[in-house]
Parts: C-alpha cells; structure tokens; sequence
C-alpha cells in the first residue's frame, strides 16, 4: 500500500474508533504494516521504576519477554530509556552496534540477546503527553529494516493521531474505571479471594516482585494503607465484588 493510501486507510479507522479497544486495534494495523510485530503503550518510566510490567497500558509483546526483561531488572539499563526522556521525535533504533541511526543506543549483550530471541532486534520509540501534562511512551518492535526518513515520519504522526483519540477516550470514561489498571484490577480481584502474592504470581506467571509493586501502586492510587484496607474500599467504590 503507497504511503497516502496506508495513511488515509489507518487514519480513517483512528477517527471513527468510539472505544479505546478499537484504536488498539489499530494500533495493531500500524504495527503489521511499517514491518514490526508488536506495540507496547506505557507509561513513561521514571527513576524510581525498576520492572516493565507495572507500567504497561496496552500490548501484544509477548508474556515471556516482559517475564524475562523484568526478571534480569533491564529497565534500568535499556539505553532507550534516558534518550527519550529529551525527545519528542520518534526514534529509529537497532540493538545491532553501530547499526541505529541518530542517537546510537547502545544495547547490552544480555538485552540484546533477549531481543534476537524475540525477533524484536529492530523498532521505534515515541514518547507521548497527555493533556493532563502525564508522559507516555509507545513502542513498536520486530525484525523489519530501519525506516526511512519519510516511513519514520508518518509512523510517528499515526501513532500521535491514534494515542491523542485512545488519551481522549481514556478521560471520558466515568472515574472508577479509570482508577486502576486492568492488571491491577485483576491481582486485586486475586487478593480479595484471599490469594497470597505467591500464588497470584503463579496464577499470572509473573513475579511475587511484580505483583507486590501492582498492589503498592493501588494502595497509593486509592489512597489506603494496606491490603485490606485496599481491598475493602475497591469493594465500596465497585471496581471489585
């Protein structure tokens, strides 16, 4: 597909999406059709962020690679991290030395491995603002060549597009279903029933590390001091039963 084509097929889909699992889906088409075989949405992570999961939105990355990011804490060494703290371009980057065009990341071996593992050696990153002043980031991975000038452009005006109506659709949500995420949610649900960190960690194939940061993170956001103080106040605003 020519590049006004793809754009006006893609953008099309973008304005007409009335849920935010309609712009993922999109999102989705973006990915397949610049080379790429997933997306990843997070928040921007900040200094004191040591794992990848807690910060995740959206994604189709595969479960055994975030497993395996957070597990060797690569968050703290990704050398995408601190270049985009200063952009506001999307960035072209290949975990290959001296392979990235512009700023050069360089990978460590051991990142770098986990990456050819997921044939994910070649992406874009795109940090993102929400009206509400909140940082983001939206990532996209796979093994297709580096983009071109012109395809990087429009890339990065779709994905700006498609992040400003899934940003909207997010803020007119009612209040309680934007209060946790669908993860945190989901250990919460777990931990209502009684499940220890462990356990749930097993259920979810994720770390008693993770889990333990995705119930912190609820504790903070409804402002309660323990788990079942937690747990009781999300059975009273609803957002469990």
């Amino acid at each position: 597909m020519i590049t006004l084509e793809r754009q006006s097929h893609i953008s099309k889909a973008l304005t007409s999406a009335d849920t935010r699992a309609e712009v993922v889906t999109a999102l989705s088409h973006i990915t397949s059709q610049f080379g790429f075989r997933y997306f990843m949405l997070t928040n921007a992570p900040v200094s004191t962020d040591t794992l990848l999961e807690p910060l995740i939105i959206e994604s189709t990355m595969p479960n055994a690679y975030i497993s395996a990011f957070d597990h060797n804490h690569f968050l703290k060494i990704c050398p995408l991290v601190p270049l985009l703290k200063n952009m506001v371009l999307p960035l072209c980057w290949n975990c290959e030395p001296g392979r990235a065009e512009g700023s050069k990341p360089e990978f460590p071996d051991a990142l770098r491995n986990l990456l050819h593992a997921h044939q994910m050696c070649t992406g874009v990153a795109m940090p993102l603002q929400s009206s509400d002043g909140s940082n983001y980031v939206i990532h996209l991975g796979g093994s297709c060549p580096l983009l071109t000038l012109p395809e990087l452009n429009e890339v990065g005006m779709l994905l700006l597009q498609a992040f400003t109506i899934y940003d909207r659709l997010r803020r007119q949500e009612p209040a309680t279903t934007k209060l946790l995420t669908v993860r945190e949610l989901e250990v919460l649900r777990w931990t209502s029933q009684g499940k220890t960190s462990s356990e749930i960690a097993s259920i979810l194939s994720l770390s008693d590390h993770t889990i333990n940061a995705y119930l912190n993170k609820a504790i903070k956001k409804l402002d309660c001091v323990n788990r079942t103080q937690l747990v009781a106040k999300a059975i009273r605003l609803r957002l469990i039963s």
